[in-house]
């Protein structure tokens, strides 16, 4: 399963100032550590992965986040 690509690279999960500030803005977060939040979402069982070419893409309820496959910044989340 490709998705096992990503979930044993969590650890690896980081993304930019701009990054922090366009997620906590797009899912209305306050102070909290976006990254966490982020890997707790792609970790979650039904969290559905799947990738389209350099992307990964991660959904859950109503959010989905963007991960760029090869250096695994998050590049954004919103609500879909």
């Amino acid at each position: 399963m490709e998705s096992k690509i990503l979930l044993n690279n969590i650890d690896k999960l980081h993304t930019t100032e701009m990054g922090i500030e366009r997620i906590k803005k797009n899912l209305n977060l306050g102070e909290c550590d976006v990254v966490e939040y982020c890997k707790n979402i792609v970790s979650d069982k039904n969290c559905r992965i799947y990738r389209q070419g350099k992307n990964w893409y991660c959904e859950t309820d109503n959010i989905r986040i963007t991960i760029n496959s090869y250096s695994y910044t998050i590049i954004t989340a919103h609500k879909v």
